[in-house]
């Protein structure tokens, strides 16, 4: 019994871990280059991030990706799709709706490019404020 409650124990904390780095895009709520930013940060403390989205969702999911993709900063390791089961508010029908992961890593400059990046961003604020 104490084995199966240790490999329980054991699932919920590789569940935890990989919660962590996981962002939910919504194509409403916040801008495109939040997310952006976002996964930066979470690429930056866990080397990895994955990118979740439903329905009309996904474009802005594909396009984050792609703009790490094409800057250098990451490479796809994943990509997941799926239907989700969901209750339409108005007649309580269940709705498929199209759901997307995509699991990015960090590149092997990728810290070379957010420091030069950082750089860039200092010389600037520099020059702006003297």
């Amino acid at each position: 019994m104490e084995e199966i409650t240790q490999g329980v124990n054991n699932i919920n904390l590789v569940a935890d871990s990989l919660k962590k780095n996981r962002i939910q895009v919504s194509n409403t709520k916040k801008p495109l280059f939040f997310y952006v930013n976002l996964a930066k940060r979470y690429m930056q403390q866990h080397n990895e991030v994955e990118l979740s989205a439903l329905g009309m969702a996904i474009a802005t999911v594909v396009t984050i990706a792609e703009i790490l993709k094409n800057n250098g900063l990451a490479v796809e390791k994943k990509i997941t799709t799926s239907t989700v089961d969901m209750k339409e508010d108005s007649r309580g029908r269940p709705v498929q709706k199209a759901k997307i992961e995509i699991l990015l890593g960090k590149t092997e400059n990728f810290d070379e490019l957010m420091a030069a990046s950082a750089e860039e961003r200092e010389i600037v604020d520099g020059e702006v404020q003297g």
